[in-house]
């Protein structure tokens, strides 16, 4: 359904091509917004790549043609559907760049025990932390794991994102890791928004392994991901490179094997303490390296040399109650693009909302609201190796949304009150209401 201009207006608006566009070619688009202010979040010499009331079209999914209204070519506005978006603000479809959405369980005990003053290895040994979400994740069924998998896309659908990045590991086995990304996979199949699968395998030791780091990642790189590679369910490739879960030396085996199948790599690294895994992602040309409060100055010079992207993870950081701020004043010294992700896991950032990443990016770490924006947008898409999208450009994928604000600082300044009041994906309206 499209809401039609006023027809005076309409009217108005061919009398005006005529005269403009007068021998032209008219040009057929599947759809038409006007009276739209664009963050195109290019490079247009305006903040957020600003292009006030204007006029965006699209043929075939794509962005056809986008620019001032004034200047729309001439169409069949009579046969095309036109929407009228009233002075709001249309952004490109956001994207949610790191998360671990797939998983069973609750964790929220072991948040209140810790509010109670309950230590780490208490909370461990009580069964609490990662291996309970493992264990609660092998015992669930592939259609619970979708049901409850489905309710969180629909959750961020809601909020503009139009591509989400799903990490498996929380299985630990190749059966649940399977199952994870068999369940990603049908997903992107059949929700709206776009599904990146990337195999985390390497996520941490599972009590089978326990004390045994390299018999567990020798695993992983001889069968784990060359089976899930073959069944076509790996999109790119993860590793935890700390001090608790997997050393520099392991996790270059795992991007050895992933270079031989043609994979792209990332890394959560420098998140606890600075073992050079962000310098590891770049010399294999990686994505991204994510979290990375610790993170030094040669491990951005190596990041920007490789085209890596920095994925800042702020609900992990408020959640944790961390202290230690990722370096953003180096990244933005050398150039390094940064992304804005969820983290959405169970036991560190249960966070289903991306929006209020934004306003976490600003007030704990500084950004502009510009830069968070742009961290869920144009560089997001960076992050997954994206370059269809992440930006209103023509011939790139018209995702988007209109959001009923003043102006694009609103979407980082407040949460918990939703402005969006149309999410397109691929050119195509998405029925917000009728999401179940």
């Amino acid at each position: 359904m499209y809401i039609q201009v006023d027809r005076v207006e309409l009217i108005s608006a061919l009398k005006n091509q005529a005269k403009r566009h007068e021998g032209d070619e008219m040009q057929v688009f599947d759809a038409i917004w006007i009276n739209v202010n664009l963050a195109t979040m290019t490079d247009n010499g305006e903040p957020y790549g600003a292009i006030p009331n204007g006029a965006l079209a699209v043929k075939e999914g794509r962005i056809a043609w986008l620019g001032p209204k004034a200047e729309l070519p001439e169409t069949d506005l009579l046969s095309t559907p036109l929407y009228d978006g009233k002075g709001q603000w249309l952004l490109p479809g956001l994207i949610d760049c790191h998360t671990h959405l797939v998983y069973a369980g609750s964790r929220a005990n072991e948040f209140e025990m810790r509010l109670n003053g309950a230590t780490y290895q208490q909370i461990a040994e009580a069964g609490g932390g990662i291996k309970s979400t493992v264990a609660a994740t092998r015992a669930a069924s592939h259609e619970d794991l979708f049901v409850l998998s489905k309710q969180r896309l629909n959750a961020l659908l809601r909020q503009g994102v139009t591509t989400v990045e799903i990490k498996s590991g929380y299985g630990l086995d190749l059966e649940t890791e399977q199952k994870i990304l068999e369940v990603a996979a049908e997903l992107d199949r059949t929700h709206p928004i776009d599904i990146q699968k990337t195999f985390l395998g390497a996520h941490a030791l599972p009590l089978e392994y326990a004390g045994r780091p390299e018999d567990y990642m020798q695993l992983v790189v001889d069968q784990m991901l060359p089976q899930l590679h073959q069944l076509g369910l790996v999109d790119a490739i993860d590793v935890f490179c700390e001090g608790i879960g997997f050393s520099v030396e392991q996790s270059r085996l795992l991007f050895e094997k992933a270079k031989t199948l043609g994979l792209p790599v990332k890394a959560h690294a420098e998140q606890l303490s600075h073992l050079g895994g962000a310098s590891l992602v770049a010399e294999f040309n990686g994505l991204s390296a994510d979290h990375i409060e610790y993170l030094q100055e040669q491990d951005v010079l190596a990041m920007k040399a490789a085209g890596t992207v920095a994925v800042l993870l702020p609900g992990a950081f408020y959640f944790l109650r961390e202290t230690k701020l990722p370096p953003f004043e180096l990244l933005r010294k050398h150039q390094v693009p940064m992304a804005i992700s969820t983290d959405l896991n169970p036991g560190t950032s249960p966070f289903c909302n991306l929006l209020l990443m934004l306003n976490m990016a600003c007030t704990l770490f500084r950004f502009t609201p510009e830069e968070a924006i742009a961290g869920v947008t144009r560089h997001a898409a960076a992050a997954l190796g994206k370059t269809d999208r992440g930006t209103l450009a023509v011939g790139l994928q018209a995702d988007f949304g209109l959001y009923q604000i003043s102006q694009p600082a609103e979407l980082c300044y407040q949460f918990g009150v939703n402005t969006l009041t149309q999410l397109v994906k691929a050119g195509r309206d998405v029925n917000l209401r009728g999401l179940s």
